[in-house]
């Protein structure tokens, strides 16, 4: 479950949420202790990593020289703003859907994905979880070290158990047998519990098949590197978007910052 806050609200006891009358069982809100100054300690807990902490939405750059990478930055940023607004249902409970942003390295998908994060987690007070797959995978091999001080479980509690995960690089490890067990039990389990989950990937989404590409064919799909029923899954739980036409929205950001320090 979602640890309590440290500082117990006499309105909600720690849990972050109010139930109100509705005529029936009653309606789970949150609280107001949630808009109160927790920002700063909830942005710490979450994890972002330092070189994103200053990403914001106002700060993504859509210019880009090609006019179809351009057009898919503009699209990217107002997608990512409406996910943002529509967050918080009418009736008081956070979305259950996610997104997936798909592009190369450069193309500006970290940017996104803290920036909505934090967006997120100041406005609505979500409690977040941002994790790199790579280093999640080597931190819970280092449990297995007999000296090791946790355990896989205390690792991925708090990873399946947010009310909102990014997971970034999604793919970039290389898809053993005991990765893929991995990512199916922290995607199934935020599926089937309907938490929202912030997806980037360098690889293609496309459709799985049951047939794998065969030699000399390309293997940039997810498809490819994730099992059928996990590419399933993000199809249901994330709505993808686009950046596969950004050939490095990092370098263009820091032309525009030269350009501009003239």
């Amino acid at each position: 479950m979602v640890e309590p806050l440290a500082d117990e609200c006499p309105r909600c006891l720690g849990k972050g949420w109010v139930v109100v009358a509705d005529g029936g069982a009653g309606t789970a809100r949150p609280c107001e202790c949630r808009l109160q100054a927790m920002g700063p300690r909830l942005l710490e807990a979450s994890g972002i990593p330092a070189q994103y902490r200053a990403c914001s939405l106002e700060s993504f750059r859509s210019s880009h020289p090609d006019p179809a990478a351009r057009d898919q930055l503009t699209r990217a940023l107002a997608e990512s703003r409406a996910y943002v607004e529509g967050f918080l249902r009418p009736d008081g409970r956070f979305g259950e859907s996610g997104l997936i942003y798909v592009g190369p390295t450069g193309a500006g998908k970290t940017h996104l994905a803290a920036a909505v994060a934090t967006a997120l987690i100041e406005r609505y007070r979500v409690r977040c979880r941002f994790v790199e797959f790579t280093a999640l995978v080597h931190e819970i091999q280092s449990t297995f070290s007999p000296n090791a001080g946790g355990s896989k479980g205390e690792i991925l509690e708090p990873v399946m158990e947010a009310e909102l995960l990014v997971l970034d690089e999604l793919g970039a490890q290389r898809p053993t047998p005991w990765v893929q067990d991995l990512l199916y039990l922290i995607i199934n389990t935020r599926y089937t519990e309907r938490r929202p989950t912030i997806f980037t990937t360098n690889y293609r989404l496309a459709e799985a098949t049951a047939a794998r590409p065969g030699a000399g064919e390309a293997v940039d799909t997810l498809a490819y590197r994730l099992p059928a029923t996990l590419v399933s899954r993000l199809f249901e739980m994330a709505k993808p978007i686009q950046l596969d036409a950004v050939s490095d929205y990092r370098r263009e950001v820091r032309n525009v910052s030269f350009r501009t320090d003239r």
